[in-house]
C-alpha cells in the first residue's frame, strides 16, 4: 500500500477546495493506498469555513497557510518542497482545487502507477471545457510551444509524481516559474494517461488570455536556449526568402519572434532557485482539520 499525498494549492476558493475534499473522500474508498491532502493556502483573504465534515478515507488533512501570495506556480512549487522536506510518503498528486482537475481520473493514475512505479505519470489533455475562443488559443500555445522548443506538453499540474520525482523537481530552479516546463524538462520518459478538463465547481475559469500567455511564455521560458536556436533560425530562413518583398506586413513574423524571444528571456529571471529552496521560510502556520 502506497502512501500518496494530493496537494491542492487554493486562493480564496475555500468553497471549491472543500467540495474536492468531499469528492476526493468518497472517491479513493476503493483504492488500495493510504490518502491524505495537504491544501497549501496562498494567503487567502476568504474566510475559511468552519469543516463540519466527516471524512471517512482520508489518513489526513493539513492546511499549510503562507504569509504572501506569490502566485499559482510558487504555490504549488512551495507545496511540493513542504511535502518533501516534512512528509513521509511515496507519491504525490498536485490537483488543482477548482474541480477543473477530476477526481475521477485519480483512479486512472493510480493504475498506471501500480503498472509503472517509478515513472512520472501525466495526465495529457484530450478534451477542454472553456469557449471556442480559448480553446483557439490553447491550440495555438501549444503549436509555439512545440516548434520553438521541441516539447509538446499536453499536461498541466495534475500529475503523479513518485518521490525521487519530486527529489528531482524540489532541485530545479524553472519549477519555481513553470511546474509543467520542469517536469518536460527533468523527465523525458514519462507515461500518461487521457485527462478530460472537468467544469469548475463554482464561478467562471481564472485562466484569462493574458494568464495562458503567461503561461506559455513561462513554459518556453524553460527551454529558452532551445527557443534561441530555433528562432535564429528561423529569422535567417524567413529573411532570406522575404528578402525581395520586405514591408511591415511582411515584417511582422519577425517582430513577434523578437518580441516572444525577450518575453521568455524575461520572464526567466523568476526562475530563482534561492527562493525556491527559503520559500518555506513563508509559512505562517500548519492547521490539521
Amino acid at each position: 500500500m502506497s502512501k500518496i499525498k494530493v496537494l491542492i494549492p487554493i486562493y480564496n476558493d475555500w468553497k471549491s477546495a472543500f467540495k474536492l475534499l468531499e469528492d476526493i473522500d468518497l472517491h479513493v474508498n476503493d483504492l488500495n493506498h493510504e490518502f491524505s491532502v495537504i491544501i497549501i493556502n496562498d494567503c487567502s483573504t476568504e474566510e475559511r469555513p468552519i469543516n463540519d465534515f466527516n471524512f471517512n478515507n482520508l489518513k489526513s488533512i493539513k492546511i499549510v497557510n503562507m504569509k504572501k501570495n506569490k502566485g499559482h506556480a510558487r504555490c504549488n512549487a512551495s507545496g511540493l518542497r513542504y511535502i518533501a522536506e516534512h512528509e513521509d510518503y511515496d507519491y504525490i498528486i498536485p490537483m488543482d482545487g477548482d474541480g477543473e482537475d477530476r477526481v475521477e481520473e485519480i483512479t486512472l493514475l493510480i493504475d498506471r502507477i501500480n503498472d509503472y512505479p517509478d515513472k512520472v505519470i501525466t495526465a495529457n489533455r484530450v478534451k477542454r471545457s472553456e469557449g471556442f475562443f480559448f480553446k483557439l488559443c490553447y491550440l495555438l500555445h501549444k503549436y509555439l510551444t512545440f516548434v520553438f522548443t521541441g516539447q509538446s506538453i499536453k499536461f498541466g499540474n495534475f500529475i503523479c509524481l513518485p518521490k525521487f520525482a519530486v527529489n528531482k523537481i524540489i532541485k530545479e530552479k524553472s519549477a519555481w516559474s513553470s511546474f509543467s516546463g520542469a517536469v518536460a524538462k527533468l523527465f523525458k520518459d514519462r507515461k500518461s494517461i487521457p485527462s478530460i478538463r472537468g467544469k469548475r465547481f463554482f464561478g467562471p475559469s481564472k485562466m484569462s488570455f493574458i494568464n495562458l500567455l503567461k503561461h506559455s511564455l513561462s513554459i518556453i521560458a524553460v527551454f529558452k536556449m532551445t527557443l534561441l536556436i530555433r528562432s535564429i533560425f528561423f529569422l535567417i530562413a524567413y529573411l532570406f526568402l522575404v528578402a525581395g518583398n520586405l514591408s511591415l506586413i511582411t515584417l511582422l513574423p519577425v517582430i513577434g519572434v523578437i518580441i516572444m524571444m525577450i518575453s521568455a528571456i524575461i520572464l526567466s529571471q523568476r526562475e530563482n532557485i534561492l527562493e525556491f529552496e527559503n520559500s518555506l521560510e513563508n509559512i505562517s502556520s500548519v492547521d490539521q482539520l
